[in-house]
């Protein structure tokens, strides 16, 4: 029998007697006053953080300058527009170059709004209530992404040097374009809903779904600006020697200087949740851009082995993309992700402390950003803090660049992205495996968009 719990309501006694406590207790009265006048989190900052991860690597690669997504949740995008960069600037010995991310931006949001067209279409016939088509309708679409989205949009549409698409004020600062889609795509979907209803043709429904891609193509063309599907790129190399490419479209751009096969690349993921075995694949439900991309597909792995995969790339020269939560016990002036950033429970003398599992099924926690990993510190082979090249632009950290230690990583690092030859036999066999669906709703399924 289930048993039954009363509601308790906070009676004016409680109250009194909390009151009565904290103000008997002198060291909570004088650490009131520093959270009072300085906030919460600097009065909380543990300087043994900030001296335990100077920015030095043993293991350091050689990048470039950091990128800044400004006013914008594009981190994912820049982070795989980083990791081709990389790549680029030493095989073409390139100085000061950055790959457009306002081009990129612009498809990925074309493609997303059609994406929310067939998920509607599909859910149609449930009430608006349902949970699948409230979680359509509470974002139809908004700045961030998953890797396996970014690859999608590489192998449809190429890529293209800043200078052929540079930003715009609508690419810097994203509010006001994601309030004007999302509004255009609900008022939208009333439309495509509506006739599911009254049984239109498929015929209909398409025109319909044509007519309404064009309304986003518009807005995206006067916020983002026309992508070039033809553009001369100039460069100078660091040995001086000048090329001139003429009239080049974007996928021959792509093949020629990304140079990158997206397909060997895999989604590493750690997630020790009981709903979600090691050495498994998960696939999330309706998380995607491209309607006939590549589909979203996770092995979850121990934390210790994801490490692993991790360095090795590192070690063979090449940049890592790994999403994180970045917000979580991070010191973000001073470029630092550290698990003792701050010390809340001797501030409050309350226990915070949760497990990993337990924060991503609480809800407390999940994958909010994406940055590279370009170097770790080695101490006798183990690293215990790595390089992380974030997208925030050179005013923070060093020069741009964040210090994460190992012990954060442990914790807040839920996805990486490297070379499938770099699995173990047993590792590829399960990557080989039918992926488990994850509802819309799981933390697996969550976009980096900080």
């Amino acid at each position: 029998m289930k048993k039954e719990f009363n509601m308790s309501a906070i009676n004016q006694d409680e109250t009194a007697a909390f009151r009565a406590a904290f103000l008997a207790n002198d060291k909570q009265r004088a650490l009131q006053r520093a959270v009072w006048k300085n906030g919460i989190k600097a009065s909380a900052e543990n300087e043994a953080a900030v001296v335990e991860n100077t920015p030095l690597f043993s293991l350091d690669l050689a990048t470039g300058k950091v990128a800044n997504q400004k006013k914008s949740g594009r981190c994912w995008m820049f982070a795989a527009l980083n990791t081709v960069r990389h790549q680029m600037t030493t095989n073409f010995q390139l100085k000061d170059f950055e790959l457009s991310q306002n081009y990129t931006y612009f498809w990925d949001k074309y493609e997303k709004a059609n994406y929310f067209y067939d998920n509607i279409i599909a859910t149609a016939q449930e009430p608006v209530t349902s949970r699948k088509v409230a979680f359509l309708l509470a974002t139809p679409q908004q700045d961030g992404g998953q890797w396996d989205m970014v690859v999608s949009l590489f192998k449809k549409y190429g890529m293209v040097p800043k200078t052929a698409m540079p930003e715009t004020a609508s690419s810097e600062n994203s509010s006001e374009l994601n309030a004007t889609l999302n509004q255009l795509l609900r008022k939208q979907a009333i439309t495509l809903r509506h006739l599911v209803a009254n049984q239109a043709s498929a015929d209909d429904i398409d025109q319909h779904r044509q007519a309404f891609l064009q309304d986003v193509y518009n807005v995206l063309a006067m916020s983002l600006g026309l992508p070039p599907e033809h553009f001369d790129f100039e460069f100078r190399d660091t040995e001086g020697n000048f090329v001139h490419e003429k009239a080049m479209t974007p996928q021959a751009f792509f093949e020629k200087y990304g140079r990158m096969d997206f397909d060997d690349y895999v989604s590493i993921i750690n997630a020790p949740t009981a709903d979600k075995p090691f050495m498994q694949t998960y696939t999330v439900d309706m998380l995607g851009n491209v309607v006939d991309g590549k589909p979203v597909k996770y092995l979850n792995l121990p934390m210790s082995e994801l490490k692993e995969l991790a360095l090795k790339q590192l070690q063979a020269g090449e940049s890592v993309w790994f999403g994180c939560d970045v917000g979580q016990s991070s010191i973000r002036d001073k470029g630092i992700m550290a698990a003792n950033a701050y010390d809340l429970n001797a501030l409050f003398d309350v226990d915070f402390d949760m497990t990993k599992a337990q924060r991503l099924a609480y809800g407390e926690s999940m994958m909010t950003h994406a940055m590279v990993l370009t170097g770790a510190d080695l101490v006798d082979q183990v690293p215990t803090k790595w390089k992380v090249e974030n997208s925030w632009g050179d005013k923070v950290g060093a020069d741009g660049f964040f210090v994460m230690s190992d012990a954060w990583m442990d914790q807040y690092t839920y996805q990486i992205v490297v070379r499938k030859d770099l699995l173990s036999t047993q590792q590829q066999a399960a990557l080989a495996t039918e992926p488990k669906v994850l509802g819309p709703w799981d933390p697996m399924g969550a976009l980096a968009n900080n």
